[in-house]
């Protein structure tokens, strides 16, 4: 079926082909002294319900007479009564379209994606600046790719990932980030996220019940590994890593760490937990399960090797572009011990067959054309920046207050002096100013209590201290100096 010309002015066009007429053909096959009557009934209950959507474009009479097998008297009749009625409209040369006066019974889909909280000022961590996504550079990848890529790569792929990028992501990240990367057992998953549910899955088959996982830390493990049928037992830090003494006694022959930059504490494993840490691994025939969700953002020191470079028969290193790019992206890699690594390509495979071959060939070229590695060195420059930005008001507006993880990485822990609490009414005062700001104490696993980092300071007379985790990522510099000085406008009438 053929259908005329849109008219630019009537906006969005929906076209509906001839199978979608379907819905009319019980209504074509009627006795004739009642066929016109049917078709009328039959595309008004069609608009109303919603299986024809405003502005939807309908084909001419002529092409859906020809379809249906009725006179196109019937349907341009048809057309003129529902015209008449407000289910369609019409112009001259412009066609027939579905009106927008009927109220559709269509269920409209709703969007559940996480969103900014509206806050003036918004510290909450996690969020690189998406208006720093490479469009250029990505649109031209993505046209060298379609130009070039052969036919029979668009069928199922490796469920570990097409072998051009895991050789280019294993050459990036031992350049980068010191692993051990064998592309053979590097598999391209849907960021840490999915990364976390395959080995959950891993470690479920293979008997282990309980991961421990850092206290405070990462609020998603624990459904994560639920989902997987894994529960997660927290472990407290001190100033160089988890805890040994804790994770001896617990039990668990797994862990979850993020040694490099600890979320949300900021603090990198010292050399001699990490070596600790190994130990323990070997110990109980166990595994690391190392996320390094930015370790390529170093500001102030050298950066720290993964822990997997050091005993890759141990380590399972996973990591994504959701802070390089976009997490919005769905991309990310996963490099696993041998001893796992076939039990997590069958669990890759049944759960999605293998991750979308033109995302991977356009990340692929990305990668190999130095485009990712000048993405970073972009996103370095303007972060530090940033981070600066964000020291030099917490000094200015909040004297007294200890700024700690500032070395690497996308967020700060800010400590303010005791006068500033108790916690629950800084909090209140500061969001009722409009500045969305997280505490330390909400990054606690759900029913426990924090281990070896205090979650805040005790002040005189048993006051708790304010102690915040402040992204700075995602914000201007001037956002980030008036935000807090908001902060310190709010909390003013507290301090007097």
């Amino acid at each position: 079926m053929t259908s005329s010309k849109a008219n630019p002015a009537d906006g969005p066009e929906r076209q509906v082909g001839s199978a979608a007429w379907e819905l009319l053909l019980p209504a074509a096959s009627a006795p004739a002294r009642t066929r016109g009557r049917s078709l009328q009934a039959a595309l008004r209950e069609a608009v109303r319900s919603g299986r024809l959507a405003p502005d939807t474009r309908l084909p001419s009479s002529r092409d859906l007479a020809a379809d249906l097998g009725v006179s196109r008297g019937l349907i341009t009749e048809a057309y003129e009564q529902l015209t008449a009625e407000g289910y369609l409209r019409s112009g001259r040369g412009a066609g027939t379209w579905v009106g927008g006066a009927v109220r559709s019974a269509r269920p409209r889909a709703r969007d559940l994606a996480p969103r900014a909280t509206g806050a003036l000022a918004d510290f909450v961590p996690g969020t690189p600046d998406l208006s720093m996504f490479p469009r250029a550079a990505w649109a031209a990848a993505q046209r060298g790719v379609l130009a070039g890529l052969p036919h029979h790569e668009l069928g199922y792929p490796d469920p570990r990932g097409l072998p051009r990028l895991r050789t280019a992501l294993a050459e990036l990240l031992a350049r980068r980030r010191g692993v051990v990367a064998d592309p053979e057992r590097l598999v391209v998953v849907s960021g840490v996220a999915q990364a976390t549910t395959l080995l959950g899955f891993v470690l479920h088959a293979r008997g282990l019940r309980e991961v421990g996982v850092e206290n405070p830390g990462s609020p998603q493990h624990d459904a994560l590994y639920a989902a997987a049928g894994v529960a997660t037992v927290p472990l407290p830090l001190d100033d160089e890593g988890l805890v040994m003494g804790p994770l001896r006694e617990s039990g668990v022959r797994s862990v979850v760490t993020t040694p490099a930059h600890q979320f949300p504490t900021g603090i990198a494993y010292s050399a001699r937990r990490r070596t600790e840490l190994l130990d323990w691994a070997r110990s109980v025939d166990g595994f690391v399960l190392e996320d390094d969700y930015d370790g390529d953002f170093r500001y102030d020191r050298a950066p720290f090797g993964a822990l997997q470079g050091l005993d890759p028969e141990r380590v399972a290193y996973a990591g994504s572009v959701s802070k390089s790019l976009a997490p919005g992206l769905r991309l990310g890699w996963l490099l696993v011990p041998e001893a796992l690594a076939e039990d997590v390509v069958e669990r890759k495979r049944t759960m999605d067959l293998g991750h979308p071959t033109l995302d991977q060939a356009l990340f692929a070229r990305f990668v190999e054309r130095g485009d990712y590695d000048r993405q970073l060195r972009r996103c370095q420059r303007a972060y530090r920046e940033r981070r600066d930005a964000l020291v030099s008001a917490l000094e200015e507006h909040f004297p007294g207050a200890e700024v700690t993880g500032i070395a690497a990485g996308l967020h700060v822990i800010a400590a303010l002096p005791e006068r500033y609490g108790p916690q629950e009414r800084f909090l209140a005062r500061v969001a009722a100013a409009g500045v969305a700001v997280r505490p330390v104490t909400e990054y606690a696993h759900a029913n426990h209590a924090f281990g070896g980092h205090a979650p805040a300071r005790a002040g005189e007379g048993g006051q708790p201290g304010v102690r915040l985790v402040l992204g700075y990522a995602h914000l201007p510099p001037t956002r980030i100096r008036a935000g807090v000085r908001l902060m310190a406008e709010a909390t003013a009438t507290r301090r007097r």
